[in-house]
């Protein structure tokens, strides 16, 4: 079977690598507007299934038909959400499953007319959103009642080479996208409540907690996106009154952001300076994108957690989920590009082998095979600990 994968970044190359390994595939196309760059990776790379494809998602005008003219049986996206939703809709139209780790709300408007088509559209496949969507589901599965629902996910350097940068960060993804959720309102279940934390205040201190990672130490989490939307997602009662999804970061990150967004430094509205107009958001990301890069021999840390709690057999008890990944050094490849190309990669061959089905704009929660998932990611060296807890 043949494959294209849009955008040949830091994800897209682990979906490349992932596909290579797979006896379901013969041909990948890596498409991407940068072809000369795509071709030095590839080249440098050795993959023997793979060929660079110069493509502008934007400005083709008939990409249904360019999918269908190269036989391609499954379209894979890591492309921002604007260019998303085109490939997606000609995926569609040319009867050939769409697979992404885009958000699925970002996505819907498709649903109603890809189950006309009979067509799938698989978002959410990455790290989060996706693999703990998928540890939830399992989760909550093991609970009579639930009463709280916490996922937690960020990327953050190993410990080794944390203090290597002056804030304990370097960039495993597109940093201008890192910093414009540093500003993104997030919406939790606190006592049964709605719970809206304001864009500009999610690292404030009230707002941030830690937690422990076995073998790894403490960090911090802070509110991340929109919770709420999961509760009918996940299809949780009346008993459920916590919900919350947070990423992570070494300590100490949240207060040195919090001062910047309240300086407006991450401000998106371009100001007149020496002749020319930038935005504040936009020249802090081209000033540090540079000053904050691994080193060859860096590795990156990707973690996970997902706690579900409630009553099983009548007793209180806490399912959790933790996952623990590095960098590959021998493929170069980022625990974080690991993590969200693997997982993609993942539930296409999934839906290539008839593992995922259905139509319409499909759900990690619902519709992929948990158990069977799980083992696939574990077995391409992600490690995923398991644990129950009692609760007083």
């Amino acid at each position: 079977m043949k494959a294209i994968v849009l955008g040949i970044g830091l994800q897209g190359k682990a979906v490349i690598h992932d596909l290579e390994q797979s006896d379901l595939i013969c041909k990948i196309f890596a498409a991407d507007i940068n072809i000369d760059k795509a071709k030095v990776y590839l080249k440098q790379m050795a993959y023997s299934k793979t060929e660079a494809l110069k493509l502008d998602v934007s400005r083709d005008k008939d990409l249904a038909g360019t999918y269908a003219k190269m036989g391609i049986d499954i379209v894979i996206c890591m492309l921002p959400i604007e260019l998303a939703l085109t490939a997606a809709r000609a995926a569609m139209n040319a009867g050939i499953p769409f697979v992404s780790s885009n958000y699925t709300y970002q996505l819907q408007e498709l649903d109603a007319l890809a189950k006309e088509k009979n067509s799938i559209i698989l978002p959410e496949m990455g790290l989060d959103p996706g693999i703990d969507l998928v540890l939830g589901r399992m989760a909550v599965d093991q609970l009579d009642q639930i009463h709280g629902l916490y996922s937690y996910g960020g990327g953050v350097p190993a410990p080794e080479c944390a203090e290597d940068s002056p804030i304990r960060y370097k960039i495993s993804w597109i940093f201008d996208r890192v910093l414009a959720v540093y500003t993104r309102e997030a919406r939790l279940l606190r006592g049964g409540r709605l719970h809206v934390v304001p864009g500009d205040e999610i690292f404030k201190p009230e707002n941030v907690h830690e937690i422990e990672f076995l073998g790894i130490g403490t960090v911090e989490a802070y509110p991340n996106g929109d919770a709420e939307r999961y509760v009918q997602i996940f299809n949780l009662g009346k008993e459920l009154v916590e919900m919350g999804r947070f990423a992570l970061r070494w300590p100490g990150h949240s207060k040195f952001w919090y001062k910047m967004v309240k300086l407006g430094l991450l401000d998106d509205t371009p100001i007149s300076f020496a002749d020319t107009e930038i935005a504040p958001r936009s020249f802090i990301s081209q000033w540090l994108t540079p000053r904050l890069q691994y080193t060859g021999e860096q590795r990156d840390l990707a973690l996970l957690r997902v706690e579900a709690w409630g009553t099983k057999h009548g007793r209180k008890v806490k399912v959790i989920y933790d996952l623990v990944d590095y960098r590959d050094l021998s493929t170069g490849l980022f625990a974080m590009n690991r993590t969200v190309g693997f997982t993609s990669s993942i539930g296409a061959l999934m839906i290539l082998g008839g593992k995922i089905g259905g139509a319409g704009v499909l759900s990690p929660v619902r519709h992929v095979p948990p158990h069977e998932f799980m083992e696939e990611v574990k077995a391409r060296g992600i490690r995923i600990d398991y644990r129950v807890e009692e609760m007083a």
